[in-house]
């Protein structure tokens, strides 16, 4: 499930850059998790369809991991059990524009928002932008669960064993330090 394109475009390294100049590429974390449907095959759709954004350079996305549906007070072994990735996302994208194409991804899938912890065809979460830290309703920024969800944790360091998730620190350390779930 991984994809690569080539590295973005080094910035000129002397002097201010021109207009010409591209702004710099920020490393974006995406979560993918579906529970509904071909599960695997949305999620490779998915991809791909990050691989196509504009003003995005390389994806690489982890294997998937599949994990119970989780409910806002527990495990809900009810529900079809998930399918989670994560993805690494190269963008010169906004946050705020990267999410409009995240939920716009989410809805060519048949994503339909009822309940805030339904069952879906496809999830698509911004985990972290950058080191960009935002508490703006339309996107919290890191993601405010992320440092509890072993089923983006893990899938992340599958891709950056090295990952740090903001305010939180290294990522290996969140999962060691209470074991994997």
């Amino acid at each position: 499930m991984t994809t690569r394109r080539p590295d973005p475009p080094a910035r000129a390294s002397a002097g201010a850059p021109s207009r010409r100049t591209p702004a710099a590429y920020v490393r974006a974390v995406v979560a993918l998790g579906a529970n509904l449907g071909d599960r695997r095959a949305t999620l490779d759709a998915a991809v791909r369809e990050l691989d196509r954004l504009p003003l995005t350079g390389s994806v690489v996305c982890s294997e998937p991991l599949e994990t119970v549906a989780v409910k806002l007070d527990g495990p809900d072994a009810d529900a079809p059990a998930y399918l989670n990735a994560v993805a690494l996302v190269e963008t010169r994208l906004a946050p705020t524009v990267l999410l409009g194409f995240l939920q716009a991804i989410e809805q060519r899938h048949g994503r339909v928002r009822r309940e805030r912890w339904g069952d879906r065809t496809l999830d698509l979460d911004l985990i972290v932008y950058g080191d960009v830290v935002s508490d703006d309703p339309r996107l919290v920024l890191p993601h405010p669960r992320a440092a509890e969800r072993d089923f983006v944790l893990l899938p992340w360091l599958q891709v950056d064993p090295d990952a740090v998730l903001p305010g939180h620190g290294p990522v290996a350390a969140l999962v060691a330090g209470r074991g994997a779930r």
